[in-house]
């Protein structure tokens, strides 16, 4: 892929010598790691304007101005800019310094340098040197900034403005870098494009994607018309766009939980990928329904929806804290029809009395933990956090829920296995194992979902039927 300045994120509003930006990213990088980072600026956003609210008044704790919603969204978008291309930026640096130093392009191997990279490696860049490579990253140097704090501002404007002529960042490697992924996932990707069939160009969609975030998709609970449901939105201050083809979906605007209709749970905000899954449970209202993995429920409620408050669906998660949240949605949403109680996993489900007469569910889902690869484009701090390690742990951990779910599965039912995950060993590998495990089931279906075929994030779903 020719790769050259406006081959970029779309340019944005950030002042990238903000003050409050530089603060923000000096506390960052002392929890990086720790905490996710939609999370952690929710309670640091509110800290930068000054305030500590209480029940009655507010307290100015330093000179800064209140943050407007325009300025919170701003320095956040400026932050997962960041986050994205951290490691570009350390790269940069790098390569600069060795010009300096010689006067001539370094011979670098990007993948030797990946391998002892690591984020700790941020603490070395001056704020100002960071925050104008993130800056000539997403701008291409539109905007004169960050010119009084770095004294050699030009000369870095002029070397990064030769790289792209020069196609530097269209090499093997480094282009990944650019994408802000590590060279090191190239032959996981490329494993990826091979299974999936992808051509070159879907492959480069999909690593182009990974530079910016795929809009707020939404999922109406209601027989409402979306036109109409999209119109009542956009009303009320939230950017809705109507989808012809797969629904509504919000990018900016007012926070789209402050709306009626989401307050009234005519709407639940869910990815199209996700949607997609719950999807590929084809329930039909009376049948038997176990969501293993449940979380806070996006998927539970799109089941529940197509249920009409027939048969009976069970939700459970490890985490009781996350039940108690699908509590308040399936209440919201008015279905009846759902049972929530903990399961770890550790063993099979003991069956409530109804599925027991039946000899187990229709539909078992497991929308298995993983190392959620496929939600960095929403999460770009979560990709500095995947690790080798952690993801054979994972394919553990995937294999017991499997193990332990496959037994309340009746005959003629059917197992649906998802992932938010685009790796080949969480996904066809698991189910190579499966099958080889328990040959009683057979393959129905299985696919990657989301980008790059659509904007959104990209997940796996495949349908194991128990013959």
């Amino acid at each position: 892929m020719s790769i050259s300045a406006k081959n970029t994120a779309a340019p944005s509003l950030v002042i990238y010598d903000d003050s409050r930006l530089v603060r923000l990213w000096r506390n960052w990088l002392s929890v990086a790691g720790t905490i996710p980072l939609d999370k952690w600026l929710r309670n640091n956003l509110r800290e930068l304007a000054g305030f500590v609210p209480s029940e009655q008044t507010t307290t100015r704790k330093n000179n800064f101005p209140q943050l407007s919603l325009p300025d919170q969204a701003n320095l956040a978008l400026a932050m997962n800019h960041a986050l994205r291309f951290q490691q570009l930026a350390c790269a940069l640096e790098f390569t600069y310094q060795e010009f300096c130093n010689t006067n001539n392009y370094p011979n670098i191997n990007w993948m030797e340098w990946d391998q002892q990279w690591q984020a700790r490696d941020l603490q070395t860049l001056t704020p100002a040197a960071f925050w104008y490579w993130i800056q000539l990253r997403m701008e291409g140097d539109q905007r004169k900034q960050n010119q009084a704090q770095l004294k050699d501002a030009e000369k870095r404007r002029n070397f990064f403005q030769q790289l792209l002529a020069d196609n530097y960042f269209s090499q093997p490697d480094v282009n990944y870098l650019w994408f802000g992924l590590r060279p090191q996932w190239k032959a996981l990707i490329e494993e990826r494009k091979n299974i999936s069939h992808w051509s070159d160009e879907q492959t480069d969609l999909f690593l182009q994607q990974q530079t910016s975030s795929p809009p707020l998709w939404l999922r109406a609970q209601t027989d409402k018309p979306l036109a109409e449901i999209s119109a009542q939105l956009s009303a009320q201050g939230a950017n809705a766009v109507l989808d012809p083809q797969h629904g509504i979906y919000v990018q900016g605007g007012v926070g789209v939980n402050s709306t009626a209709e989401y307050k009234s749970g005519l709407i639940e905000i869910q990815d199209l990928a996700s949607q997609l899954i719950a999807q590929t449970v084809a329930v039909k209202p009376g049948q038997k329904v176990w969501d293993t993995c449940a979380g806070a429920g996006g998927k539970t409620l799109s089941i529940a929806a197509r249920m009409n408050n027939k048969g009976a669906l069970i939700a459970t998660d490890l985490h009781d804290y996350k039940l108690e949240e699908l509590k308040r949605r399936v209440k919201r949403a008015g279905a009846f029809n759902v049972r929530t109680f903990s399961w770890n996993g550790e063993e099979p489900l003991r069956l409530p009395k109804e599925v027991a007469q039946q000899q187990g569910f229709d539909w078992v889902l497991i929308d298995a933990p993983c190392s959620s690869s496929g939600t960095w484009r929403r999460n770009p701090d979560a990709r500095w956090r995947f690790d080798e390690a952690d993801t054979q742990e994972l394919i553990q951990l995937q294999q017991k829920i499997l193990r332990n779910s496959m037994p309340a599965v009746r005959k003629g039912g059917c197992l649906v296995y998802a992932t938010c995950s685009w790796q080949a060993s969480e996904n066809e590998g698991q189910v190579n194992w499966f099958l080889q495990q328990y040959p009683q089931f057979e393959l129905q279906s299985q696919r990657i979902l989301g980008a790059p075929e659509l904007d959104a994030d990209t997940m796996f779903v495949a349908v194991l039927k128990y013959r």
